[in-house]
C-alpha cells in the first residue's frame, strides 16, 4: 500500500493468474484494440473510452460515472460513420472526430477512400450535432472557457495547393475559431494565409507560434506572436539537416521556447531559445547515445494546461527527466503498482487532481487502463483482453556490429522455450523514422508462434543522430546495399550467439520493410528461406515520382538520392530465389497498388513463383486494416511461414 498525496493506492484483484504458454489463433490478433482513449470528464465525474464491441464492429463511445462503473454506460454509435477520436470539452461536450469511406478507389498520391467530420455531443442531453463547414477540425480544447473550442475550417474556395513551396507545399490556408457550443457561433481567432502554417496556439487560445517558407531564400522561417504581430525569430535553410522543433513555450517565462535542435552536435537535445534576442540559450537536456524524443507535458491538463514537466528519451524504454518534483514522484509511483510496467503514463486528470486515468504499455501488457479514484485503483478496460501476460514474450535491446563497424542497436522479442529458434527479421517502414517497440502485436504473434523477431535500427533509422540517419543517403541510396546489410548482419549475429538457427530465417516487412523483403528475396548471398513483402516499394523511380516535384532542399535530397541510387526491387526479380509472399491493400494512397501489379507482372515475365494476397478495401495504414483484413493477412502468412518457407517450412 502505498501514498501520494493523500491518495491511497490499493491493487484490485482482476489480473490474471498464470496459465500455461498457449499458441493464440490468428483470429485473437485480428482484433482490433477493444479499448482505447479512455479519458475523464474535467470534474471527474464521468468516464468515458471507445469499446470495440465485437470483431466486425466500429468503435462506440461509452460514458459512465466514475463512482458508479457496474452501471449501464451511456453509449454513442457514429454509424454510418466511424469514430476515430473525441475530447472532453467541458463536464457536459465532447467533441466526436469520424470518417468515413466516400469513395471506392484513391484518388491519387495520399488522398486515400476516407473522409472526415467534426460533431458535438451534448452529454447532458444526449444529443449530437454535426457541424457541417467545409475541412472542420479541432485544434484544441480551451480549459479557461469550457463552453468553447478551439476550430479550425478551410474555406469553401481554398485551393488545393497553396503559393508557397517547400513544406508547405500541400497546404491550405486554414481560418481559426473560438466555437462557442452553447450558440453555435464562432468568433474569429486567426485568419489563415497561403505563407504560412504551423501555427500553435496557447490554452487560451492564443496563438503564439508560426512557420512559413521564403522561396526566393529557401529557407523555413520561425515567428513569434508579439503585441498581436508575427515577429521573425529564427531561420533555417531547406539545405540543412539539423532538427529545429518547437515543443512549447516556458509558462513561466513565454519569451522562452523549449526547443528539439541539434544545434551544430550529432544527437538532438533540448534547448531554451530566446525570442526576444533570437539566440539559443541553456542546453536543458542531451545524451550522447540517443536523441532526445520529447518533452512530458503536466498531467494535469486542466489545471497546468501549458505547463513542460520534463523530458523523455528512448532507449529499450522511455525514460524521464522531470522539472516538477511532485509529477515524477506520482509517475514512479504509478509505475511500481502497474503489473508489468513498462510506459506508463497519465492520460487523463481532472480539474483537482484527484481522480486519475492511467495507461500502461510493455511487453507483457498490449495496453491497460486504470482509474484511480478515492484512493483506489480499478483497471477499466485492456487492448486486447483475450491475450495473457505469461503467454507473451520478453522484448530486448541489444546492439551488434554491422560489416563496417558501425554499432547497430535493434530490438529481440525471445518466444518462450529454448533456442535456437526460426528467426524474422521484421525492418520498420520509413525508412526514416524512429522505431520504438514495446508492445509490437506482430512481433508478439510471430514470437507466439514459435519465431524469435529482430527489428534493427539499421542506418536511415532515426533517434540515433544525424550520423546514423544520413549515413543511409548522403553519399547514395543505401537500400539495398548498407542497409540490407544491417540488416542480415543482425540475423549473423544472433546465429553467432546460439539463439537462431540459421537454416530458418525469413525477413518480413511492411511500406519500407517490404520493400527490404523483396530486396532480400533477390540478394545473392541468400541467408533467408523465404521473404514476406507488405505494402512494399517494389518499383523506386515509380515512387519518387510521386511527390518529387513537392520536394526541395534536405527533403528532396534524402528522397532523391535514397530512391535514385538504391536497388529497385522491379530490376531485379531475375534473382529473386526464396519463396516470395506479396500482400498489398487495394486502395494504398502511400504505397499505390501499383506497385505490387508492376512488380508482379515482372515475376510474371521472368517465369518466378510466388504467392499473393490482395486486402479489399485496406489502405496502407495499420488503422485502416480491419478484423478480416488482418485474419486474412496473419492466417496467409504464418501459414506461408509454416509450410512454404523453404524446405519444409520455416
Amino acid at each position: 500500500m502505498k501514498r501520494f498525496l493523500g491518495v491511497v493506492f490499493t491493487m484490485f484483484a482482476a489480473v490474471a493468474a498464470a496459465q500455461p504458454a498457449e499458441v493464440y489463433p490468428p483470429e485473437y490478433w485480428a482484433l482490433r484494440s477493444t479499448t482505447s482513449n479512455v479519458q475523464l470528464s474535467p470534474d471527474g465525474s464521468h468516464i468515458s473510452l471507445m469499446r470495440i464491441p465485437n470483431r466486425g464492429a466500429d468503435p462506440v463511445l461509452e460514458i459512465y460515472k466514475t463512482d458508479a462503473l457496474d452501471e449501464e454506460p451511456y453509449r454513442v454509435s457514429a454509424s454510418p460513420m466511424e469514430l476515430t477520436s473525441y475530447n472532453w470539452v467541458s463536464n457536459d461536450n465532447v467533441v466526436l472526430q469520424l470518417r468515413q469511406v466516400v469513395r471506392d478507389d484513391i484518388e491519387g498520391f495520399n488522398r486515400g477512400v476516407y473522409e472526415n467530420k467534426v460533431a458535438l455531443l451534448d452529454v447532458a442531453e444526449q444529443e449530437i450535432r454535426e457541424l457541417r463547414e467545409a475541412g472542420a477540425s479541432i485544434v484544441g480544447v480551451l480549459p479557461a472557457n469550457p463552453d468553447s473550442i478551439l476550430l479550425a475550417f478551410y474555406p469553401k474556395d481554398a485551393s488545393n495547393r497553396s503559393e508557397a513551396a517547400g513544406q508547405f507545399g500541400n497546404y491550405r490556408a486554414r481560418s481559426f475559431y473560438e466555437y462557442n457550443l452553447k450558440t453555435n457561433s464562432k468568433r474569429l481567432i486567426l485568419r489563415g494565409n497561403s505563407a504560412m502554417g504551423g501555427f500553435r496556439f496557447t490554452s487560451e487560445g492564443k496563438p503564439w507560434m508560426s512557420r512559413a517558407f521564403e522561396s526566393g531564400s529557401g529557407e523555413t522561417i520561425w515567428y513569434s506572436r508579439q503585441d498581436d504581430e508575427w515577429v521573425e525569430v529564427y531561420r533555417q535553410s531547406q539545405d540543412d539537416f539539423e532538427r529545429f522543433s518547437v515543443t512549447m513555450f516556458d509558462a513561466a517565462n513565454p519569451d522562452i521556447w523549449f526547443v528539439l535542435a541539434n544545434n551544430g552536435h550529432d544527437k538532438v537535445g533540448l534547448w531554451e531559445f530566446n525570442v526576444q534576442t533570437k539566440t539559443f540559450g541553456e542546453l536543458i537536456y542531451r545524451r550522447n547515445d540517443v536523441d532526445v524524443w520529447g518533452i512530458r507535458m503536466h498531467s494535469n491538463n486542466w489545471g497546468e494546461p501549458d505547463t513542460v514537466a520534463g523530458i523523455s528519451w528512448f532507449k529499450d524504454n522511455f525514460h524521464f527527466a522531470y522539472f516538477d518534483g511532485e509529477e515524477e514522484a506520482l509517475n514512479q509511483q504509478l509505475a511500481s503498482v502497474i503489473p508489468n510496467s513498462g510506459y506508463t503514463r497519465i492520460v487523463s486528470r481532472s480539474a483537482d487532481g484527484m481522480t486519475l486515468v492511467v495507461s500502461n504499455t510493455s511487453d507483457r501488457d498490449p495496453g491497460s487502463y486504470y482509474l484511480v479514484r478515492n484512493g483506489r485503483l480499478s483497471r477499466v478496460g485492456v487492448a486486447m483482453p483475450l491475450l495473457v501476460g505469461e503467454n507473451l514474450a520478453d522484448v530486448t535491446r541489444i546492439e551488434y556490429q554491422a560489416r563496417d563497424g558501425r554499432t547497430i542497436p535493434a530490438f529481440v522479442t525471445t518466444p518462450q522455450g529454448e533456442g535456437p529458434f526460426p528467426l524474422i527479421v521484421m525492418p520498420h517502414g520509413g525508412p526514416f523514422v524512429g522505431e520504438t517497440v514495446l508492445f509490437d502485436k506482430w512481433a508478439q504473434m510471430l514470437a507466439n508462434s514459435g519465431y524469435m523477431v529482430l527489428q534493427p535500427q539499421y542506418r536511415g533509422s532515426m533517434n540515433y543522430g544525424l550520423d546514423h540517419y544520413m549515413t543511409a543517403f548522403v553519399d547514395g541510396g543505401q537500400g539495398g546495399y548498407q542497409m540490407q546489410d544491417d540488416k542480415d548482419d543482425g540475423a549473423l549475429h544472433l546465429v553467432e550467439q546460439g539463439l537462431v538457427d540459421p537454416d530458418r530465417m525469413a525477413m518480413f516487412g511492411w511500406s519500407y520493410g517490404g520493400y527490404a523483403a523483396l530486396v532480400a528475396a533477390s540478394r545473392e548471398e541468400q541467408i533467408y528461406q523465404c521473404a514476406v513483402a507488405g505494402a512494399a516499394v517494389a518499383d523506386n523511380i515509380l515512387q519518387l515520382n510521386y511527390y518529387v516535384s513537392r520536394l526541395e532542399g534536405a527533403q528532396l535530397v534524402e528522397q532523391r538520392n535514397f530512391w535514385r541510387d538504391s536497388i529497385s526491387p522491379i530490376d531485379e526479380v531475375d534473382n529473386v530465389n526464396i519463396p516470395l509472399l506479396v500482400i498489398h491493400g487495394s486502395v494504398d494512397q502511400r504505397v499505390p497498388l501499383e506497385h505490387a501489379e508492376r512488380y508482379l507482372e515482372a515475376l510474371d515475365q521472368a517465369g518466378k513463383s510466388y504467392q499473393y494476397l490482395e486486402l479489399d478495401g485496406a489502405d496502407h495504414f495499420s488503422n485502416t486494416l480491419t478484423y478480416d483484413h488482418q485474419l486474412e493477412f496473419f492466417s496467409t502468412m504464418l501459414d506461408f511461414l509454416a509450410s512454404d518457407c523453404g524446405p519444409g517450412g520455416l
